[in-house]
C-alpha cells in the first residue's frame, strides 16, 4: 500500500462541493504534485488531509493507518506537515521562535528540538544567521524558508508544501525547487501544491490535474510534461 492513500474524498464549504471524490497516492520516498486552477481543489485538498477540514466522505490512510477523522496536530504527531499558502509565520516571534513552534509535537525534548533546528539551519543557512530576529521583518524568501523550516520541525514522514514560490522573484523560486529536491534527498516525502506547472512537474516524479474537484488526468510528471492538454491549460503553450 501507498505511503499516503486517499479514496473518494469529498470536501464542502458550507452548501458549497470543493472536492468531488478526489482519489491518489503518494508512494514513500516521492515527490507528488497537484496541478491545476485557481479553485480547482488543489489547496482544499492539502487542508483536507492535514485535518484542518473534515471530508464529507472518503478516507485518509496514513501507512496503513486511517487519519480521517484524526485532529490536526494528531496528524501532526502521525507523520504529515503542512506549509501552507501564504507563509503565514508568526511575525512578532523570532526565528527560533516561530521554528520551536513547529516542533510543539515532540513536547519537552529539547534534544530533538535543538536537533531539528539544527537540520532546519543545515538547510537554510541564512536562517541561522536571522535565528533572533522577528519572523515579520524578513524578505518573503527568507519567511517561505522559515515556513518550510518550521513544517520540518516535526521530522514528517511527508511534508505538504502550498505554493512555496508564490510571490518569490525567479531566482528565489529555483531555489525553493532545489529546496524541495534536498528535502526529499534527505528521505522526506512531498507532497506539493503549485501554481507554477512547468517547475512542479520537472521536480515531481508524478503529478495528478485537478479541474473544479476531480482528478481528470494522472500519470508519471514527464509524461504530464509532454501532455497536449496539460501543454495548453497549464504551461502557457498553443
Amino acid at each position: 500500500m501507498a505511503l499516503l492513500h486517499i479514496e473518494n474524498l469529498h470536501t464542502y464549504y458550507g452548501a458549497v462541493q470543493a472536492l468531488k471524490g478526489i482519489d491518489l497516492e503518494v508512494e514513500d520516498g516521492e515527490i507528488v504534485t497537484l496541478i491545476g486552477a485557481n479553485g480547482a481543489g488543489k489547496t482544499t485538498t492539502l487542508r483536507t488531509i492535514s485535518g484542518l477540514i473534515r471530508p464529507r466522505e472518503g478516507q485518509i490512510v496514513l501507512d496503513g493507518q486511517e487519519i480521517t477523522q484524526l485532529p490536526a496536530h494528531r496528524i501532526v504527531e502521525a507523520g504529515i506537515s503542512h506549509a501552507p499558502e501564504g507563509r503565514q509565520i508568526f511575525s512578532t516571534l523570532t526565528v527560533t521562535e516561530n521554528l520551536n513552534m513547529g516542533a510543539y509535537s515532540l513536547g519537552g525534548d529539547t534534544e530533538a528540538i535543538d536537533e531539528n533546528r539544527r537540520r532546519v539551519f543545515s538547510l537554510f543557512p541564512r536562517l541561522k544567521e536571522r535565528e533572533n530576529q522577528l519572523g515579520g521583518t524578513l524578505s518573503g524568501g527568507e519567511q517561505q524558508m522559515l515556513t518550510i523550516g518550521r513544517a520540518l520541525m516535526a521530522r514528517p514522514r511527508i511534508m505538504m508544501l502550498d505554493e512555496p514560490s508564490l510571490g518569490l522573484a525567479p531566482m528565489l523560486v529555483r531555489a525553493i525547487f532545489d529546496t524541495v529536491r534536498e528535502i526529499n534527498a534527505r528521505g522526506v516525502t512531498v507532497l506539493l501544491v503549485e501554481q507554477n506547472a512547468r517547475a512542479a512537474l520537472k521536480v515531481a516524479d508524478r503529478g495528478y490535474v485537478l479541474e473544479t474537484g476531480r482528478v481528470v488526468l494522472s500519470g508519471p510528471a514527464d509524461e504530464l510534461l509532454q501532455d497536449e492538454r496539460v501543454r495548453k491549460a497549464y504551461l502557457g503553450e498553443q
